[in-house]
């Protein structure tokens, strides 16, 4: 970990501008309550909207017929109050608890499995500066069998050069944000990004009824049409282009905290998805 937390020292003093003036704990918090959006899977939503004296507390995040899944307390009055730096950078990363056990979904592991060292560092250094709130909550239940792993054990991720690039929209769009884990149709084996990423059609039940993940990629069914103010207004504020509010779970709460920079360079990268048709 201290190899980790070194090249974080390192990256950071070399980049320029607000960047390079971040600290760790600073960059995380930017992370966990912007784009990687943290509450919208761990903080408890009443009648009002996210409960914040109970942020990141944990809560009910999905219940079906295959799977009913409670999000981890992430603050340190949780389990993770006891892992090492390490053990939370792989359990973040990889879902394997340091009892060797697994992180069931629907945690996006397929995409941060590719969260740069640094990044992960500076998530870690973020989560252990919150207050410790304590929850009573259920464990998961998963009635489909688990996978042994998600993967090989993840090395060395280097960071990607910060700027409004689609290269570093890329980044922000899988292993930060994970906006194509719920815009790509799942398979038997998770999102089926080698075939369908970004055709959208990926349905979320909830109070609000069932929302259908829309088609992000280049083409007429997505987002050839609209000018880039308009994909911004949809990632930030949730307003579509006849003005509609979209449904939950889209974290545009979380979205809208983004730099100007930042999404940039997400919609740089969403114009280089090839086109593809709605998802049947």
């Amino acid at each position: 970990m201290k190899r980790i937390l070194g090249l974080l020292a390192a990256a950071l003093c070399g980049t320029a501008g607000l960047a390079g003036a971040e600290t760790p704990v600073e960059r995380g918090e930017y992370l966990v309550r912007g784009p990687m959006g943290c509450g919208n899977c761990h903080t408890p939503t009443g009648p009002d909207g996210p409960e914040m004296d109970k942020e990141f507390t944990g809560t009910l995040i999905w219940d079906g017929p295959d799977l009913t899944a409670w999000s981890a307390n992430i603050t340190p009055a949780g389990e993770i109050a006891g892992w090492s730096d390490a053990e939370l950078a792989r359990a973040i990363r990889e879902g394997i608890r340091p009892d060797g056990s697994l992180i069931g979904p629907p945690m996006p592991f397929t995409f941060y499995r590719n969260l740069s060292d640094t990044d992960v560092a500076a998530v870690v250094a973020f989560l252990r500066t919150l207050p410790a709130i304590p929850s009573d909550n259920p464990k998961s239940e998963y009635r489909i069998p688990l996978p042994p792993a998600y993967g090989p054990p993840v090395g060395h991720v280097a960071d990607i050069p910060r700027g409004p690039t689609a290269e570093y929209g890329a980044y922000l769009a899988g292993p930060v944000a994970h906006c194509l884990e719920c815009h790509t149709p799942m398979g038997p084996e998770g999102p089926m990004i080698e075939t369908d990423l970004g055709r959208g059609g990926f349905e979320f039940p909830g109070p609000w009824g069932v929302s259908v993940a829309a088609n992000i990629t280049s083409s007429e069914d997505g987002l050839a049409n609209y000018s880039d103010d308009q994909i911004k207004r949809m990632i930030t504020e949730g307003i579509d282009e006849e003005g509609e509010q979209l449904k939950p779970p889209m974290p545009f709460p979380y979205l809208a905290k983004m730099t100007p920079e930042d999404l940039d360079a997400v919609v740089a990268y969403l114009r280089t998805l090839p086109p593809l048709p709605d998802a049947q």
